[in-house]
């Protein structure tokens, strides 16, 4: 006896959306890259931590 998976609604649209918009993914990966698989330079944010300017607890006083 062969179950069926159990999709919830959300799957079932996400699913449709994807077959209906096929570029999502590349482009979800696209901006992946751009905004997070990159190199940090940890000399210049080990200077932006030096220069930063501590916030107070309660600034609105």
């Amino acid at each position: 006896m062969k179950y069926k998976r159990y999709v919830s609604e959300f799957e079932q649209f996400l699913n449709q959306y994807k077959e209906e918009h096929p570029n999502v993914e590349a482009e979800q990966r696209r901006g992946w890259k751009i905004w997070w698989d990159h190199r940090q330079d940890l000399d210049e944010l080990d200077r932006q931590r030096q220069d930063s300017v501590e916030t107070k607890p309660y600034y609105y006083g």
